[in-house]
This record gives C-alpha cells, structure tokens and sequence, in this order.
C-alpha cells in the first residue's frame, strides 16, 4: 500500500488508480474544493502526506498549482498525455494501470527553493522549442523525466522546481536522441543542420 494519499479530480480517476495500486484517494471534483474536501486533503497532508495526480491538462494543472501553493511539501506524479487519451477525453481515468505505476514510481516533490540549474539556453539546445517536433520531444523527455509534458516555458519551470539534475536531464536526454534517431533513408536530416 502506498503511504500517502492521492488526490485525483473525479471518482472515474479514483477506480483507475485502484485498479493501480494499493492506495487511498480524495478526489477534488474537479476545481470546486469544497471546503470538507480541502478539510480531508489537509488532514491526510499532515497525517500522511499527499501525492497530486491531477489529468494532464490545462484544468488538472490549474488544480495542480493551487494544492501546491496551499500544500507545499505534497508530492507530485505525472501520467505522459499520450497515455491518458482515449475516448476524446484526457484524464487520469484513460490512463492504464500500467501508465500510473509508471507515473506513481517517479513521484517528485516541487522545491520551494528551486535550483537555477536550467536556463533558456539548455531548451533550445535540447531542442525543446523552435524546432518542428519540440512538442514530441518535451513530451517524450517529460515522461521519461517523470515531470510530464508542459509547453517550453513551463517545462523549464518543472526542471527547475521538482529536483531534475544535470545528470538526469542529460541521461533522458541521450536516451530520448537514441530512440528519436533520423531514418537512414531519409532525404534530409530530422534536425537540420
């Protein structure tokens, strides 16, 4: 059994994690946080702590921003978008077991001190913006890094704020290049010269 509790959006989510793991769930319904339901995530936060795994979508990240500025020391988990798709719906509840153990195994804690250790400079030469597959790449990078997908800016925020090393971003990194490796038969090459 897990030891925290997972706060999730809806009940559908709540069935997908427990046919997951082994754990406790609170669901927000959605960003309405009645006032007992911020009660049950605070007693679970000091008694237990709180891992968010809210959809990965813009509503899911504005639930994710609240709960973290209201719980600072909860932790974080993050299912990849393209593993929380199906039906014309995004969400936890789409996600695979498989798809949140994975995402429950790289829990992060977002740092209230954050690290200066990535910069602009470090996106745009992992080409995680500006180029034609950038969305692809920082999606792929985000699940390996188990920081899941944001747009560039936000993606740089996350490398900063949930403990991502140099050494962690690089391995992804290598790794991410090795798997994505342009056709040889290709006409021209996939990140130009």
């Amino acid at each position: 059994m897990i030891r925290e509790v997972i706060v999730v959006e809806g009940k559908q989510d709540i069935a997908a994690v427990k046919r997951a793991v082994d754990a406790e769930c609170i669901a927000t319904e959605g960003f309405n946080l009645l006032p007992r339901t911020l009660s049950r995530i605070e007693d679970a936060y000091k008694r237990r702590g709180i891992i968010i795994l809210t959809d990965p979508d813009s509503a899911g990240e504005r639930i994710r921003k609240y709960l973290t500025t209201r719980f600072p020391d909860a932790k974080h988990a993050f299912v990849p978008r393209e593993q929380a798709n199906a039906n014309n719906d995004i969400g936890i509840e789409q996600a695979s077991p498989a798809a949140i153990k994975n995402a429950l195994s790289k829990v992060r804690l977002h740092e209230w001190q954050p690290a200066s250790e990535f910069d602009w400079q470090d996106i745009m030469a992992a080409s995680l913006n500006g180029v034609p597959d950038a969305t692809v790449r920082r999606a792929a990078l985000g699940e390996k890094l188990g920081i899941g997908y944001a747009n560039a800016k936000s993606f740089l925020y996350r490398l900063n704020h949930y403990g991502i090393t140099r050494k962690e971003f690089e391995q992804a990194l290598h790794s991410l290049d090795g798997a994505i490796s342009p056709s040889t038969d290709a006409e021209e090459p996939a990140y130009g010269d």
